[in-house]
């Protein structure tokens, strides 16, 4: 990533407007990459002083004695366009740009937008930019402070990016107290070139970095966002805090940033479909730092509370459990243990109250027995203002008994030393010690939790789905008939319309009828039977409760003719223009023991389409009612969009109501996921309601929006679905048809069994090590990929898995390393250079230019199909590898 490390690795700098006057920014940038004490040229640019702080300075940009790896405009925006192309011609690769309001409007109420000038002008240099509006970047491993920050970074292993620069030094002063340090910190401002995905891709693979925090205010290209943002999440902790949760707040965002923003459970859904985890509030960001520079990997969810006063300790249960969060279950031995070192009317259970005439020895001798036991995997550690234990000596005791046990690593350990005067030297005490600290009960455990929710986010990353089969559906049909609707400029679709796309996927609908007055919906009620529905049918009235267009349980021919000639009669009142289509005429389902749930499909403006789901309210609200989910979903990801909706009671489980079954919702949410990737014409889809009963799930009624599309159906979603078009047969030379297909997260038990078939000798060759059993965790990196970026083809026999070729891309997409491995049975029968030629053609479809491998000179097969296959082969006997490499271009 050649075109990010000139920001994130420069050895020289010029700013361009620095200045001798403090009062601008010029001045401050220059004052802080001194005070930083950058180790490299720093070139200061300014008509107006012959030198700057003590410094030489240029008058011109082409007068620099050297191109500079970095160039910081701190002039004015109208400036900015000029000076870009000015840098470009001297050869600068990398620009920061702290001025804001680009867009300006004239005297002469003439819009002009700067930044767009400026961005054009840089790419006719491939120069890449941060801002504008941005304060620059800090980067402490390199004592680099190239911004107007008036509060310095310290270093240490977080990394920070932010759309806010008022959110950057409110984050550089809170840490500055605690003593927490960054390996990056950088202000993107309004991201009109540079974003989080690029710097998410570069810092993952960062080794000073050990998590990465994000501030956003909007995304502006959502798949690659997604992309990025699933493959740091496997490498880094990523905290996200996101603005704009409110309608006023997403106004804020948009002209705070002038993007897109969309609804904020869309960015919920995206950020726990990442892996990563969104805390909503400052203060909950600062906790999750906290916990996140001195935290170990959560090993599990049990937590044990070890306390001096019973009050705080139920205020912190009572907020584990809101929270979802699990108290750890005390084993016979170590209440044994306890009850030796304390009195006898301790609760022997988990809080453990050790009583307020606790002295410092009491704390010291239960955290030692609890620090030799395996019954939790985090310890709070909570202490109240005591004449007998003192804070401060308290700390410090319980700090070195932490330090001294062999087994403390094991373990996450949070503190709460509650009050001020008493608590502030303790607190300091444990931020020395690198222990995470709170001032009270609900803030500790809000960071415990956030360890959880992360854990659970990653561990949804990881899960391997269940297949329920092909879905039968003929999708060509269904996007011929939905075309041939739209030729007949039909763009709302009431469920008689849609009824045969819904069945052709195999959902279950009312049969439904169609009448023109009266007399004919009796007619065809008597002959379908009561109780039924009456509702009207009109292209001009879409909300038909407006005119209470749909009368329910009507038992007899009068009940029929009377809701007919009401409705009818309302709509020639209100709506005297409306077209009216006739009524529809439904049987009413047996709702006895069933409950209605509501299922729609949204196009979300940053995120494309989404899924959600709740229950049936007259006045539905997405945020209110809803969860959501994007697409494309397996049967892992629907259950956990089930059981969201679950905890968050956006559906229920009534005990009076013949119980959901969730694998069934689960497979009709996975099907509404696949229409949606079959269709794209789909904008919007409403089932309203889903009469649940059990396994039985039926559409009572549903609407349908469609528009003409002429895009890459790909492109659409968020996250690239499983690529169908590559699915191919081929025969083998001894006569096998075998199937290559792209690789899913469902093959995770069947590509076990083909490893398992390899032979020690075939994947030494392949991995370069002795590998093992493969873990579930190894398993599903290989089976749950990315598509956008990654790809692996299997070549499958009779349901198994014979062989497997992949191709990992850069992140500029120019060039991806390939690998081939085939069951060791399987060799000599052509199938490597099947997988071979498959890989090669998919890496040109990319357009990439370039395909590298590597293996052993003792591969003589891989070697030679390689050479075969056009490779240019370079055998280094020295370091024991051969590398090929074929150009694409």
């Amino acid at each position: 990533m050649s075109n990010i490390a000139a920001f994130l690795k420069p050895n020289s700098i010029a700013v361009i407007g620095a200045s001798n006057n403090p009062q601008r920014i010029g001045y401050i940038v220059i004052r802080n990459l001194l005070t930083g004490c950058f180790n490299g040229p720093i070139i200061p640019v300014t008509p107006k002083y012959t030198s700057v702080a003590g410094i030489l300075a240029y008058h011109s940009i082409d007068a620099m004695p050297i191109t500079p790896d970095i160039a910081i405009l701190c002039t004015r925006a109208e400036y900015g366009p000029e000076i870009i192309t000015q840098l470009g011609e001297k050869g600068v690769k990398a620009v920061i740009v702290i001025a804001a309001d680009m867009t300006i409007t004239t005297t002469k109420n003439k819009a002009v937008n700067y930044q767009q000038q400026m961005l054009v002008n840089a790419q006719r240099y491939n120069m890449r930019i941060v801002g504008p509006n941005s304060i620059g970047i800090i980067l402490p491993w390199l004592n680099l402070n190239a911004s107007v920050s008036p509060i310095p970074a310290n270093k240490g292993n977080i990394a920070f990016i932010s759309q806010s620069a008022a959110v950057c030094t409110t984050i550089l002063d809170w840490a500055q107290n605690k003593q927490i340090g960054f390996s990056t910190f950088i202000s993107l401002g309004d991201a009109c070139d540079i974003n989080f995905a690029e710097l998410l891709d570069f810092l993952s693979q960062d080794t000073k970095t050990d998590a990465i925090l994000l501030y956003i205010d909007s995304i502006k290209d959502a798949r690659q966002f997604m992309s990025a943002a699933r493959a740091a999440a496997r490498n880094r902790r990523i905290l996200v805090l996101k603005s704009g949760r409110t309608m006023a707040g997403r106004s804020a965002a948009l002209l705070h940033t002038s993007g897109e923003t969309g609804l904020d459970e869309v960015y919920d859904a995206a950020i726990r479909r990442s892996g990563m985890l969104r805390v909503h509030t400052t203060h909950d960001l600062f906790a999750a730092v906290e916990t996140l520079a001195h935290s170990v990997p959560l090993r599990g969810e049990r937590l044990v509370i070890l306390t001096n006063g019973g009050g705080p300790a139920i205020m912190a249960v009572d907020a584990l459990s809101n929270r979802g969060g699990k108290l750890a279950t005390l084993s016979a031995e170590t209440i044994n243990k306890l009850s030796h070192v304390l009195p006898a009317y301790w609760p022997q259970a988990n809080p453990i109250d050790i009583m307020g005439d606790a002295n410092i020895e009491r704390y010291q001798q239960v955290l030692n027995i609890l620090l030799d036991s395996d019954d939790f995997d985090a310890l709070l550690i909570m202490h109240s203002p005591s004449a007998i234990a003192n804070s401060t000596q308290t700390a410090q005791i319980v700090t070195n008994t932490l330090h001294q046990h062999s087994r403390s690593q094991r373990f996450n350990v949070l503190t709460n030393w509650s009050g001020e005067n008493e608590a502030a030297e303790a607190r300091s005490i444990f931020t020395q010690a690198h222990l995470p600290t709170y001032r009270t009960p609900e803030s500790a455990i809000s960071a415990f939790m956030h360890l959880v929710e992360y854990r659970r986010n990653q561990r949804q990353l990881m899960e391997t789905p269940l297949s329920f089969g092909e879905i039968t559906a003929d999708p060509h049909y269904v996007r011929s008939e939905i075309q041939q609707l739209l030729r007949q400029n039909r763009h709302h679709l009431e469920t008689h319309e849609i009824r045969p796309l819904l069945e052709s996927y195999g959902f279950t609908t009312l049969p439904t009828w169609i009448a023109s007055d009266a007399a004919e919906a009796v007619h065809i009620a008597e002959q379908i039977g009561y109780p039924v529905a009456v509702k009207l049918r009109s292209a001009d009235i879409r909300h038909k409760s407006e005119i209470h267009g749909v009368v329910l349980y009507l038992r007899d021919a009068n009940e029929v003719a009377n809701a007919a000639d009401a409705i009818l009669s309302r709509v020639a009142l209100h709506y005297p223009s409306a077209r009216i289509d006739g009524l529809l005429i439904q049987r009413m389902a047996d709702r006895s023991g069933a409950q209605e749930l509501r299922i729609g499909m949204y196009n979300d403006p940053v995120f494309g389409p989404v899924i959600m789901l709740g229950e049936e309210t007259i006045h539905w609200d997405i945020s209110r009612d809803a969860v959501v989910a994007l697409p494309p979903l397996n049967m892992a990801l629907a259950r956990y969009m089930v059981i969201n909706a679950l905890k968050r009671h956006k559906i229920k489980q009534r005990s009076s109501l013949e119980k959901i079954s969730i694998p069934a919702l689960c497979r009709l949410l996975v099907t509404i996921s696949q229409m949606i990737i079959d269709c794209p014409e789909i904008n919007a889809f409403d089932i309203h309601p889903l009469l649940v009963s059990g396994d039985e799930l039926t559409i009572i009624d549903a609407s349908m929006d469609i528009a003409i599309f002429d895009g890459d159906i790909q492109q659409r979603l968020a996250i690239r679905p499983y690529p169908k078009e590559y699915e191919q047969l081929c025969q083998l030379k001894d006569g096998k048809q075998v199937l290559l297909r792209p690789i899913l997260p469902e093959d995770e038990p069947t590509h076990k069994s083909f490893i398992s078939q390899v032979s020690e000798e075939d994947l030494y060759k392949r991995f370069f090590s002795d590998i093992g059993e493969l873990n579930h965790e190894a398993l599903a990196k290989f089976t749950q990929i990315d598509y956008d970026r990654e790809m692996a083809f299997v070549a499958v026999y009779d349901g198994m898995i014979i062989g497997v070729a992949r191709a990992l891309s850069d992140s500029d997409n120019k060039e991806a390393e390939f690998a081939i491995l085939v069951r060791s049975d399987i060799k000599g029968t052509g199938l490597g250079g099947i997988l071979m030629t498959k890989l090669i053609d998919y890496a040109k479809q990319r357009g990439l230019s370039t395909l590298t491998g590597m293996t052993m000179p003792s591969n003589r097969g891989m070697i030679t199909l390689a050479q075969k296959m056009g490779f240019e082969i370079d055998i280094q006997i020295a370091d024991g590898v051969v590398d090929m490499l074929l150009p694409l271009k």
